[in-house]
């Protein structure tokens, strides 16, 4: 594979706006050496999702490093980030990425929204990881008992601007028959596949074998990331 060349930020942003435009959003070992896009790896994308799935073992079983969450680490990405891996999560206050992933500062480029939609800023916010700084996978992770999710599914009336979401669901209930955990999953399928065919950015990347897109759940009991097939 060859290494990914950063775009021009400029020819990137302007690229990036008029493709927003039309966007179809529809309804363990020690902790690992960075994988970045320059890096000599025939598989950087495979790379970047072992990484985070090896991250995920140490975490679940108590075994967190906790690398690269010290203040000289910030200190040392204040000129810049090259995040290996993209996630697209719930705003849930129990799913934090870089702790689940046992992951540290700059490692991940984290895009967080209530039932983990894929809505028109967070696919933009997406592009950006994978068109701008070369991050090799994106993840959609949703997690057990999903407040958003549950509440979809009820149909029930909400206060504010929460409905906003229930278009964004409405896939992954339908299939789910009234199952929370099965509209879980199902919409994590759903999201994802938003992100790898409704971007162009992304869409592209994939194609050329510089970027996955998968999904995964979070059970909230156990810790654990179970990442889900294709299909």
């Amino acid at each position: 594979m060859r290494p990914f060349a950063p775009v021009d930020r400029r020819s990137f942003l302007r690229g990036s706006a008029l493709a927003t435009a039309g966007l179809f959003v529809g309804g363990a070992a020690a902790h690992a050496s960075p994988v970045r896009r320059t890096a000599p790896l025939a598989d950087v994308p495979e790379a970047a999702l072992r990484r985070l799935a090896e991250g995920n073992a140490r975490f679940a079983s108590g075994a967190g490093t906790e690398a690269d969450r010290s203040l000289a680490r910030v200190r040392s990405l204040s000129a810049g980030q090259t995040p290996f891996a993209a996630i697209l999560t719930c705003a849930d206050s129990r799913v934090p990425p870089e702790l689940i992933f046992d992951q540290g500062f700059g490692d991940l480029f984290t895009v967080r929204v209530a039932g983990n939609v894929a809505g028109t800023e967070e696919l933009a916010s997406l592009e950006y990881a994978a068109g701008v700084l070369g991050s090799a996978a994106i993840v959609v992770l949703g997690h057990t008992s999903c407040g958003a999710v549950a509440a979809a599914v009820d149909g029930g009336p909400v206060p504010g601007q929460i409905s906003a979401l229930y278009a964004h669901l409405a896939p992954a209930v339908a299939e789910a028959a009234g199952d929370v955990e099965t509209a879980v999953e199902a919409n994590v399928r759903h999201q994802a596949k938003v992100v790898a065919y409704a971007s162009p950015v992304v869409r592209e990347a994939v194609a050329q074998g510089r970027l996955a897109v998968v999904g995964a759940v979070y059970d909230l009991a156990s810790g654990t990331v179970r990442f889900l097939d294709e299909g």
